[in-house]
């Protein structure tokens, strides 16, 4: 898998911070705009958000190229409804390769890796074998497995984007998708600390879990720690 940050809004705090000054303010926004400074806008970000009012940040956006991902991991992701999606097409596009992904638990058992290899090749002689007799790719693409890769660009806003990392960065989120967050969450910070500082599972931001009794448990560890150190416990807690 490699997650590439492709675009965001140019600075996105700005945008931001003069969305929030524009609720408050006569004038307008391209007037108010001259008023925000780097440090000014950090302030009415933390303290916008802080009140509850996320809806400012949604004028901020960023575009990931995620590659290489599985399909079964490329469902879960388009189930997230506020975010535009482009994914490569199997009707469009004749695999000569059928690149696959290969879940961790099965790498570490030989006999369910030769299990699942084969049913792979299976398909995969099958895809070919009906591309052969003629069979349209939209149609032969119906025995390919969900464990084969696939691209997709997605692009979403920073409220979304917090969402988004609340649930998929969770622990009890699927293996391949809580991975993918992760480090989107990482790519995003780099570009805003104010936008995402408190971003990630609900345990890091609120310091509660909400999956009773399918609680990983690792937010009893977090007493005394900083966001960023509560997050390398998340990140280690299974490996």
């Amino acid at each position: 898998m490699k997650v590439i940050l492709l675009e965001h809004t140019h600075n996105p705090e700005t945008v931001c911070a003069v969305a929030a000054l524009t609720t408050m303010k006569e004038g307008t926004p391209s007037e108010l705009i001259k008023e925000i400074d780097a440090n000014n806008a950090k302030n009415r970000i933390h303290r916008v958000v802080g009140y509850g009012h996320y809806s400012v940040i949604e004028h901020a956006s960023f575009t990931f190229s995620i590659e290489g991902i599985s399909r079964a991991c490329s469902h879960q992701l388009v189930r997230h409804r506020i975010a535009s999606f482009t994914q490569q097409s199997q009707r469009y596009v004749k695999m000569e390769e059928v690149p696959f992904v290969t879940p961790p638990s099965i790498k570490k058992n030989r006999s369910a890796e030769e299990l699942f290899k084969k049913s792979l090749k299976e398909s995969i002689e099958t895809y070919k074998k009906l591309l052969e007799l003629n069979i349209t790719p939209e149609d032969a693409r119906f025995v390919l497995p969900n464990a084969t890769k696939t691209n997709i660009v997605m692009t979403m806003n920073a409220r979304e984007l917090l969402h988004f990392f609340n649930l998929r960065c969770c622990n009890r989120a699927q293996w391949e998708i809580r991975e993918m967050a992760w480090s989107m969450l990482y790519l995003v910070l780099g570009v805003s600390s104010a936008l995402f500082e408190s971003s990630g599972p609900k345990c890091i931001v609120e310091g509660i879990c909400s999956e009773g009794k399918a609680s990983c448990g690792c937010y009893k560890l977090f007493e005394g720690k900083s966001i960023d150190e509560r997050r390398i416990i998340v990140k280690e807690f299974y490996k």
